[in-house]
């Protein structure tokens, strides 16, 4: 699960990494628009995963110990 998740992350950190250059939010209308959705989205995507890997459960391993029931044979 956390595999997934940091590779999400690194995913939308390359993206970021190419589209930010690319993207133009002090140009008017509808361009300037997409950039600003595209980057509130690309943020939100960041954050989640973050919040994935942050507070996820953590695994305890529990050794139980086997019980064994005796048997009385009269």
């Amino acid at each position: 699960m956390k595999q997934r998740l940091l590779l999400c992350l690194l995913l939308c950190g390359v993206m970021l990494y190419y589209a930010v250059p690319r993207l133009s939010l002090e140009s008017g209308g509808l361009e300037s628009l997409f950039a600003g959705s595209w980057l509130l989205f690309a943020l939100l995507a960041v954050a989640g995963n973050l919040t994935g890997i942050l507070y996820s459960p953590k695994k305890h391993k529990v050794k139980r110990k086997m019980e064994y029931k005796r048997l009385r044979q009269y």
